[in-house]
């Protein structure tokens, strides 16, 4: 019974640990918001280029918004511990524009049995009104708030129904990514130092009203606004 009792402890004590340590992961890998810039760009070209990532490729134009998470890290013993940062960009649903970025962070704890750590680059395409507008608030947690599904990824993966898709590729002893319960947060003061004054989401993604030339490589990259034509009715006029 002591040594239950003793790994009881040990377990709590980690628990604690990892529970008061993991939030910090949200704000690692990245000391400026450029860098995170220039990062997300080059991740959303990998995703571009990557052969598995073929519905993502052909649909992510006709998303509302798309946050890219270039690193989200995660790894633990017992308790699990994921964080990372990232960028958010909307389309206009008048003129297809794409917004300058508006800057997040995503985080989450979850308990179980678990030994390794990896690595993961993550896409979310913003599919809803619902889930775009989610990221105006001050925070929000995926499948709690709006609900949240994986991508279809390969030739033979289903496109599910959801507020928010996530794609994401991983290397390291996790098998697979889970961003269930995952709480996303603005983070503010990257957004002000960024635009050089205080600045909302709403204000960078909406109203579209601030801007930054470092982000225009990023913008570039993203897909052209889809124009629709419309088809005049045409009547033709019998001789008479």
């Amino acid at each position: 019974m002591k040594i239950i009792s003793r790994l009881i402890l040990v377990i709590l004590a980690v628990s604690t640990t990892m529970l008061t340590t993991a939030p910090s992961a949200s704000a690692a890998g990245f000391s400026r918001p450029e860098e995170l810039v220039v990062k997300s760009e080059f991740v959303f070209k990998n995703f571009m280029a990557d052969p598995n990532m073929a519905w993502f490729r052909d649909n992510v134009g006709k998303a509302k918004g798309i946050l890219i998470i270039p690193q989200m890290l995660r790894g633990g013993f017992i308790v699990g511990g994921s964080g990372g940062s990232g960028v958010l960009l909307a389309r206009d649903e008048k003129t297809g524009k794409w917004s300058y970025p508006a800057f997040y962070t995503i985080g989450s704890i979850s308990l179980g049995f678990q030994i390794g750590a990896d690595a993961s680059e993550l896409i979310f395409m913003i599919m809803t009104d619902k889930g775009l507008n989610a990221m105006l608030t001050t925070e929000f947690k995926l499948g709690g708030d709006i609900s949240v599904a994986a991508g279809p990824v390969g030739g033979t993966a289903k496109v599910q129904i959801a507020d928010v898709l996530a794609f994401g590729r991983s290397q390291g002893a996790y098998g697979g990514i889970s961003v269930e319960g995952a709480v996303v947060a603005p983070r503010y003061a990257w957004n002000s130092s960024y635009y050089g004054r205080d600045v909302m989401p709403y204000d960078i993604l909406i109203k579209q009203s601030v801007t930054n030339p470092q982000a225009d490589p990023l913008r570039a990259a993203l897909p052209p606004p889809v124009i629709k034509i419309r088809r005049r009715n045409v009547q033709t006029l019998g001789s008479i």
